[in-house]
C-alpha cells in the first residue's frame, strides 16, 4: 500500500436465530463447538474466524453499475482445525439469501460483519468442506480509521474493490484476516463493453445477450485483502517477460498516455527485483490504473497493483516489491505491517541508489536529520512511535511504519554488509515464500543468518524503541 441493506432470513434461519450456539453442542445436539468469531488480532479482533481454514473461493459475481447493485454466489471450500457445530463468515452489509454446507441447506443468521453458519451435521476436525452463500446488494465503502476509504468503491464506469485491512468482507463472505490465504477463482459478469479485472490469470471472456463474463484463475495462496475486483472502461494489453511471465495491464483511457512508458517497464523492474529478491513468487503480473479520485492509494493487489493515476517509476518499484514481501510473505496480524512496508519501502531505497539516485545511506541520513521527503513523510512525525508497535488501526499504515521499518533494515545492512544484507532478503522471502511470518520469526531468522552479530541495538532501539534513537 502505498497508502446495511437489510437481512433476508429463511425459514431454516429464522429458526437459527431462535437457537443460542450452545445448543450446538453437548447432550442432544450437533457434536463440536462453535468457531471463534474473530481472531483478537491486535487491531481488529473480530477480523477472521476461528475453527477452519480455508483452501480456495469460488466466487461468481454479476454487477449493474447503474444500480450499483451486486449479485454473487461464494463457494468456499475449508478444512474444519476443530470439531465444529457452528462457524463464522466475515460479511458486511449485503443481502444473504440461501447457504448450504457439502450441498444441504444450512441454518444461518447475522450478526454484525458476522455470518453464522450452522452446518446440519458437525464437523469433524480435519474434515474438508464446502460452504455456498448466495448473496446480493448494493457493496458498501468502509472509511479506515485513518479516513481513507476501502471495500467496494464506486467509479464513474464500474467499481473498485480494495481490501485492505478489512475491505473485503463488504463484497463477499470469508475467513476475512491475512493469515488465512487460500486460491481463488473469480468470475464477473459486466455489461458489455466494459472489463473486469482481477488477480492472477485470464482464463476466460465470454459475452452473451450484451453482458460480458471475465473468469481470473489465482493458483498461489493470497490473503483476502489482496483480492481485487476493477471494473471499468479499461484498455488491456496481455505480453509477457523474456521469462514467459504473463503480463496483464489495465488503464483507464484518461491514464493511457501519463502511464504508457512506466508500466512498459514492468519486466524490467521484475528483472531487477529478482535478482535482489529471488525467483518472483507468482505466475503473472501486472497493474491497474484507475483514475485520481477513484482510489485515494495505490495498494499492492496480489499479481496486479491498484494505481490512482499513472504511477511514477518508484511507486511502481514499491508495489511490484510487495509481491514478495506482503504478498508472499505476509503478516500475521496487523501488527507486523512494517514486514510489508518497511520492505517495500527500502526496495524504493535501493533501486533509487542502483539507478543514479541518492544512496540508501543518504535518505537514511535525511531523514534522521529532520527532512520531509515528498510525499510529506519525514520530520518530527517519524519518531512517534516504533514501527513494530503502532499504537492503533489508525497507525498501521503511518510514516514510522514505512520510513523507519525501512531505516531498521538499513541498519541491518550496515550490520552485515552488502552482500549478507542481499542474502538476507532473498533467504527472508523464500523460507517464508507462501507463508504468514511476524515479527518474532523475522528478528530470528536475522540472527540465525548473521550468527556472531549483535542486533540488540537494533531491535531494542529502531525496531521497539520510543522516540529518536541515538545516532551509533
Amino acid at each position: 500500500m502505498s497508502r446495511s441493506a437489510p437481512v433476508v432470513r429463511t425459514v431454516l434461519s429464522a429458526l437459527a436465530l431462535a437457537l443460542p450456539l450452545a445448543a450446538c453442542s453437548g447432550e442432544g445436539g450437533v457434536r463440536g463447538t462453535p468457531g471463534a468469531t474473530g481472531l483478537r488480532d491486535p487491531y481488529f479482533p473480530k477480523a477472521g474466524n476461528g475453527g477452519y481454514d480455508v483452501t480456495h473461493y469460488d466466487l461468481t459475481l454479476d454487477y449493474d453499475p447503474d444500480g450499483r447493485r451486486l449479485t454473487g454466489t461464494a463457494v468456499i471450500t475449508a478444512r474444519a482445525t476443530q470439531d465444529l457445530s457452528a462457524f463464522h463468515l466475515d460479511l458486511k452489509g449485503l443481502e444473504v439469501g440461501r447457504v448450504t454446507v457439502g450441498g444441504r441447506e444450512a441454518p444461518w443468521n447475522r450478526a454484525g460483519q458476522e455470518l453464522t453458519v450452522r452446518p446440519p451435521e458437525g464437523l469433524d476436525e480435519g474434515t474438508e468442506f464446502v460452504t455456498a452463500v448466495r448473496y446480493s446488494g448494493r457493496p458498501q465503502t468502509i472509511t479506515d480509521a485513518d479516513g481513507s476509504r476501502e471495500g467496494w468503491l464506486p467509479t464513474a464506469d464500474g467499481a473498485l474493490a480494495l481490501g485492505e485491512p478489512v475491505g473485503s468482507m463488504a463484497w463477499y463472505p470469508g475467513n476475512h484476516h491475512p493469515s488465512d490465504k487460500a486460491a481463488y477463482d473469480v468470475s464477473v459478469t459486466v455489461p458489455e463493453g466494459l472489463h473486469a479485472v482481477s488477480n492472477g490469470r485470464l482464463t476466460d471472456e465470454s459475452t452473451e445477450r450484451g453482458r460480458t463474463t471475465f473468469t481470473w484463475h489465482t493458483a498461489e495462496p493470497m490473503a483476502s485483502y489482496l483480492a481485487t475486483v476493477a471494473i471499468g472502461e479499461f484498455g488491456t494489453r496481455a505480453t509477457t517477460t523474456d521469462d514467459g511471465l504473463p503480463v496483464y495491464v489495465a488503464v483507464d483511457p484518461s491514464q493511457a498516455k501519463e502511464s504508457g512508458e512506466v508500466l512498459d517497464r514492468i519486466p524490467e523492474v521484475l528483472d531487477w527485483a529478482e535478482d535482489v529478491f529471488g525467483a518472483y513468487p507468482f505466475s503473472t503480473a501486472g497493474a491497474v490504473v484507475e483514475r485520481p479520485g477513484d482510489a485515494g492509494y495505490a495498494l499492492e493487489t496480489q499479481n496486479r497493483p491498484v494505481f490512482p493515476g499513472a504511477p511514477d517509476i518508484v511507486l511502481l518499484v514499491h508495489e511490484l516489491a510487495h509481491q514478495w514481501y506482503g504478498n508472499s510473505v505476509t503478516p500475521k496480524t496487523w501488527r507486523d505491517m512494517w514486514l510489508n512496508e518497511g520492505f517495500a519501502t527500502y526496495a524504493e531505497w535501493l533501486w533509487q541508489e542502483e539507478h543514479g539516485g541518492d544512496t540508501a545511506q543518504e535518505i537514511f541520513d535525511a531523514l534522521y536529520d529532520g527532512a520531509v521527503l515528498p510525499g510529506g513523510i519525514g520530520g518530527e512525525a517519524l519518531w512517534e512511535f516504533p514501527p513494530a508497535q503502532p499504537p492503533d488501526a489508525a497507525h498501521i499504515s503511518a510514516g514510522p511504519v514505512y520510513q523507519r521499518g525501512a531505516m531498521v533494515l538499513h541498519k541491518i545492512r550496515q550490520a552485515v554488509g552488502d552482500d549478507g544484507f542481499r542474502d538476507l532478503l532473498r533467504g527472508w522471502a523464500a523460507e517464508h515464500r507462501h507463508g504468514n511470518a511476524d515479527t518474532a520469526d523475522f528478528t530470528a531468522y536475522v540472527e540465525k543468518a548473521a550468527p556472531g552479530k549483535d542486533f540488540d541495538v537494533v531491535w531494542e532501539d529502531w525496531l521497539y524503541g520510543d522516540g529518536k534513537p541515538e545516532r551509533r
